[in-house]
């Protein structure tokens, strides 16, 4: 007990260390509109996106539905309702499908982009959840259960293969060219590192502090991993190739997504402590915070499209405000 009431303290400090942070840096990225989630209700997971459409996917977890935003008009244009639990979201362009992952009953169910119908399913174990699609491959991940990582065909709808866990996986990062995946394993204190030939890990970044290392990036260009830990909150970049921690700082509380900007050489990380922070490098191992921007209390799922210079944040309701879809421009030094 005492273990975790630690833990609880470290996050509850990391949250009231970035309510009370002054906000800086206001000017690197732009509020340009809100799109409101008129039916939304409850948390509010992850984030795809349609780029040539500009249609986004929210999985809206606690209304247990899908909810389809066109960010041209600004507007919810549908919703896929009778989901249990819905987390993660994989659009799927060479197959116009959406693949949705389902935290309630371990489906993983595809449907067509166009009408919206079920096209295949997958029952995988309890609480599936973060999903990433290679391209490159055609193949789907998902993390799911007390611990694992399907591998899934996306053409055939068939899962393929597995990497087994010792637990529940939350944000990872595959790399089919290097052959690796990199995964968060806060149930186990770790960062993993598995091998997509052998199907199972031979590395394990283990830290007794800090803990609870949900959100994750990749920098394939200088072969670095990026990971956010909750207790306390704290940002650490790895060497992807041997775990060595080559920076580390103190950053918003809560912190659910983060992301990696090669363009603009910055870390972008969106956190339920009310903001976004951005760290950029200035060289070799050092990340500078620029950005500190107050966003919405509990408004942590987010998504960077680099393609259009936007970072999506999903803002549940409370507190008297209704469920949105906040729109940042990204405006880089």
């Amino acid at each position: 007990m005492n273990h975790y009431r630690l833990i609880l303290l470290f996050v509850a400090l990391g949250c009231f260390n970035s309510c009370q942070a002054q906000e800086n840096g206001k000017q690197l990225l732009t509020l340009e509109k809100e799109i409101a989630l008129p039916n939304v209700k409850g948390r509010i997971d992850h984030i795809d996106i349609n780029l040539k459409d500009q249609i986004a996917y929210i999985a809206a977890l606690g209304n247990n539905t899908l909810e389809i935003v066109d960010l041209k008009i600004g507007k919810v244009t549908g919703s896929i309702t009778g989901l249990d639990e819905p987390q993660g979201i994989a659009y799927i362009r060479k197959h116009q499908e959406i693949l949705i992952a389902n935290g309630g009953t371990g489906e993983c169910g595809f449907y067509n982009t166009i009408t919206l119908k079920k096209t295949g399913s997958i029952k995988l174990a309890d609480d599936a959840d973060d999903v990433r699609y290679d391209e490159r491959t055609d193949k789907i991940y998902v993390g799911y259960g007390s611990g694992g990582i399907a591998i899934i065909d996306a053409a055939s709808h068939k899962q393929v293969s597995d990497i087994p866990l010792p637990s529940h996986p939350e944000s990872f990062q595959p790399d089919a060219k290097a052959g690796k995946l990199w995964v968060n394993l806060p149930g186990s204190g770790m960062v993993g590192v598995a091998d997509l030939k052998q199907l199972k890990l031979t590395a394990k970044w283990t830290k007794l502090l800090p803990r609870a290392n949900f959100p994750m990036a990749y920098d394939e260009v200088q072969h670095r991993i990026i990971v956010g830990y909750r207790a306390p909150a704290k940002l650490i970049v790895y060497d992807s190739e041997n775990g060595k921690e080559l920076f580390s700082a103190p950053m918003v509380g809560d912190v659910d997504d983060l992301y990696w900007d090669a363009k603009s050489k910055e870390i972008l990380i969106s956190g339920g402590g009310g903001a976004v922070d951005i760290f950029k490098q200035t060289k070799g191992t050092i990340y500078q915070q620029i950005a500190h921007i107050k966003t919405r209390d509990g408004a942590r799922t987010s998504l960077l499209v680099p393609e259009l210079n936007l970072l999506l944040i999903a803002a549940r309701g409370s507190g008297g405000q209704k469920a949105a879809l906040l729109i940042y421009k990204e405006n880089s030094l």
